[in-house]
């Protein structure tokens, strides 16, 4: 079902996505907690039609949440590649580590390694208890873990 809506998203930016909904994603990006009317004005729409635009990418996938980011001053991240065994399907090895707290983003990727998991805590403690649930989910075979140091 997840890749069905990752294909629907992929069609509906390719097919309908015009400049205006792409500079209110990256508004959204840049502030989260933007308001409709703050955006309209940035983007020459009125209130309801980004509110009916905005609606319309969440609809469809291509918005798929809004999130707080911490700053690394307020907390730690960590980028960690994770190797699996080749006899369980990934995409259930990912579900599993997506449900672990603090574990912020998930990617399947070619290479070496099959996942990459981007974490989040409040602290390295945090982020280390984290990998170590990750690390006993049943397929993990690997893992290689990156502290983020600075961000941008």
């Amino acid at each position: 079902m997840e890749n069905v809506k990752f294909l629907q998203a992929n069609n509906y930016a390719a097919k309908y996505m015009d400049d205006t909904d792409k500079q209110i994603i990256k508004l959204l990006k840049d502030d989260s907690r933007a308001g409709y009317a703050e955006i309209g004005s940035k983007v020459s729409l009125s209130e309801g039609a980004v509110r009916k635009r905005i609606k319309i990418l969440s609809d469809q996938g291509v918005i798929r949440k809004f999130t707080v980011k911490i700053g690394l001053a307020e907390g730690a991240q960590a980028i960690t590649l994770l190797a699996t065994n080749p006899s369980l399907p990934t995409v259930e090895i990912s579900r599993k580590i997506q449900e672990i707290p603090n574990v912020e983003t998930i990617y399947e990727v070619t290479g070496e390694y099959d996942i990459v998991a981007v974490i989040n805590g409040m602290n390295v403690m945090e982020v280390n208890e984290c990998i170590e649930k990750i690390r006993r989910v049943d397929g993990i075979q690997k893992t290689n873990t990156m502290i983020v140091l600075r961000s941008w």
